[in-house]
């Protein structure tokens, strides 16, 4: 199931979800509207490899905002950061981004009970397209989870994103064993 704007108001009052900043106007019926962050980021290699770690050249979206090419992945982050305790949160475009012909994530769009941190957006465009910081760029919808759990995101041990980060962060692929 999928909570309502209320059960999400009543999450946050119990502190199973914290969004921060939380603004009232950004719930939706079913949903919370998150915001593009002021930092983006692009590989520093043009060849990546899942068993190295790549670094990557930050910049700040300034006033005049960022052009976007296609053919080109782009690390942003949200503006707020979110802590979900017991339901899982998605993270889906909104339907004015897509229509733009941004795509906000390539496959990363769930997250796991117990997710503390700034989302990292995985941003591609169809065609030139400028975004500016503080733009909507995305919603959380929250699905409720059935029976305990074990291992929330925040307690693993060998979680790669617990560090909370308000900047984009590259790909910890390097760190799995295969």
């Amino acid at each position: 199931m999928i909570l309502s704007d209320l059960k999400i108001l009543e999450a946050i009052e119990k502190g199973l979800i914290r969004i921060d900043p939380f603004r009232r106007d950004c719930l939706g019926t079913n949903s919370y509207d998150v915001h593009l962050g002021r930092y983006i980021s692009v590989y520093a290699d043009e060849e990546l490899d899942a068993r190295r770690h790549h670094r990557v050249k930050e910049m700040e979206i300034g006033p005049e905002g960022f052009l976007m090419q296609p053919g080109r992945l782009y690390l942003g982050v949200t503006e707020e950061y979110t802590e979900t305790h017991h339901t899982v949160p998605f993270l889906e475009g909104k339907s004015s981004i897509g229509r733009l012909g941004i795509d906000i994530h390539a496959t990363a769009g769930k997250g796991d009970v117990g997710f503390c941190n700034y989302w990292t957006l995985e941003l591609s465009c169809v065609q030139p397209v400028r975004i500016y910081a503080g733009m909507p760029i995305g919603q959380l919808i929250y699905f409720t989870v059935e029976g305990e759990i074990d291992r929330p995101y925040d307690k693993k041990i060998d979680a790669k994103y617990n560090t909370r980060n308000p900047r984009p962060v590259e790909s910890m692929m390097w760190k799995n064993k295969f």
